[in-house]
């Protein structure tokens, strides 16, 4: 396959149904996952895993152009709302720009969920769901879903599995981990999963945006504030954190 996600690619590429992994459980999606384009020696050592461009399919020939489109607008839009949180928290709107986010990496994903028929529903029961449960890793995911299939649920605050029921024309839009901890906890990292028990074959769209691939990352003065005065996390380098998930997130050839 021309576009397959490798090591060698910098897990870029398309991925098999079962070759992502949740907490050592394939997953019963597949994918094609792009990257901000990491240029040889860019972010030296840190970045080295994730060097490399974007495999995009050739069919259809404009498939390039408009994803490329489509990232540009929700960067943007991605960046607004990052104002507005930290405006909510209390700080300045600029406050996840410069060395925090001021050159935000992003990472998409465009999913597909098989649907369940009688010939394939023991295996996914076997492997229990279509995305294991997991919280995200950088600032803000802006998903656009399926209208049709309601397969999203995020946990609440009561330990609650509930559904993320589609509504046309909007993106739900989960927290990142680095969020949690510049927030000291104010905001929390929102723990989801995906259940297609739809017969229908399920599209959603991922878009994560995220810190500046160097970011450090840790609890901001006027958060700790307001949570006791104390650093609730430890702070964090946003690309390790990056590399260490995708190193454990994806069976990938070398080749």
């Amino acid at each position: 396959m021309k576009i397959k996600m490798t090591a060698k690619t910098g897990f870029r590429g398309y991925q098999r149904i079962g070759e992502n992994v949740t907490k050592g459980k394939p997953d019963m999606h597949e994918a094609i996952d792009c990257y901000k384009e990491v240029k040889h020696g860019m972010y030296g050592a840190l970045g080295e895993t994730l060097e490399g461009h974007n495999h995009w399919p050739v069919n259809p020939s404009n498939f390039n152009s408009v994803m490329e489109e489509y990232i540009s607008l929700v960067t943007d839009l991605s960046r607004k709302i990052m104002r507005g949180i930290a405006l909510a928290l209390g700080g300045s709107p600029n406050e996840f720009e410069g060395e925090r986010a001021g050159d935000p990496f992003w990472v998409m994903r465009l999913i597909g969920y098989p649907g369940v028929s009688v010939s394939n529903s023991p295996y996914m029961l076997e492997n229990d769901i279509g995305c294991g449960a997991h919280t995200d890793y950088g600032l803000l995911t802006l998903v656009n879903q399926d209208d049709e299939i309601s397969a999203l649920q995020v946990r609440n605050l009561s330990g609650e599995w509930i559904w993320a029921l589609p509504i046309p024309g909007t993106f739900v839009c989960n927290i990142g981990d680095m969020l949690k901890i510049w927030s000291n906890g104010l905001y929390e990292s929102t723990l989801h999963r995906v259940i297609n028990n739809s017969p229908k074959y399920r599209v959603s769209v991922a878009f994560f945006y995220e810190p500046n691939f160097d970011a450090v990352v840790m609890p901001l003065d006027f958060c700790k504030q307001k949570t006791g005065g104390v650093e609730k996390f430890e702070k964090a380098v946003y690309g390790e954190h990056l590399v260490s998930k995708v190193l454990t997130n994806f069976k990938t050839e070398e080749t």
